[in-house]
């Protein structure tokens, strides 16, 4: 099973490096990191192309780290009533993919922000993530329609992700901190990358200098 979990481990990472904004830009004849923010990710796309292909990008982006994760359990390296270590196994796949993702080998390890994968991860991995990641896009979504930042609306879900999951724990009776404790401490550490990629973000927020969806 180890050997398993190590194999898929180093090919998430390398699936999550793959940099999809770049490429989909590049094919339509534009250096993506030269526009915008120059970051790789759905929203530069969209500055870049449009929403159309920024939806593609996020997408893409996110299975790289939704398949890893539901191949983890088609190859049955994680059974219905997994361990504690099968979860920290399971996790360390997802971690990998967005680990790709934010430092792509393929890019000098300069790469994007993980929203997207990260919610690939929390999609694959049932229930205590989907769960907690569904409540949370909810807030997303509001945040966005309310707000228009994508930045502001993921530093909140980002925010309110270790929070939901810590409630239904609590909540629901089968779930036990003990037996699901590596979650907690996922949950916890992948929002702290995501809000740290955001530091840019963050700025401008505070300055009131970041655009909104559909402005200019």
């Amino acid at each position: 099973m180890i050997p398993g979990f190590i194999i898929l481990i180093a090919a998430a990472y390398l699936l999550g490096s793959i940099p999809f904004g770049l490429l989909i830009a590049r094919a339509h004849g534009i250096d993506l990191r030269k526009i915008g923010s120059g970051n790789i990710g759905a929203t530069n796309v969209s500055r870049a192309l449009g929403k159309k292909w920024a939806y593609i990008c996020f997408a893409l982006d996110a299975l790289k780290g939704l398949v890893p994760m539901l191949l983890a359990v088609g190859f049955g390296l994680v059974e219905k009533n997994a361990s504690v270590g099968q979860l920290g196994l399971w996790l360390a796949v997802g971690c990998a993919a967005i680990l790709g993702h934010v430092f792509p080998i393929y890019l000098g390890f300069r790469g994007g922000k993980g929203v997207a994968t990260s919610m690939g991860v929390v999609m694959g991995l049932w229930p205590y993530y989907t769960l907690s990641g569904l409540i949370v896009l909810g807030v997303w979504i509001i945040a966005m329609w309310l707000w228009r930042y994508v930045s502001l609306a993921s530093l909140l879900a980002a925010v309110l992700f270790p929070v939901i999951l810590t409630v239904l724990i609590c909540l629901i009776s089968e779930w036990r901190f003990e037996n699901l404790w590596p979650l907690y401490i996922a949950a916890t550490g992948i929002p702290l990358l995501v809000i740290a990629r955001h530091a840019e973000n963050i700025k401008r927020l505070l300055e009131g200098s970041e655009p909104k969806v559909g402005g200019k």
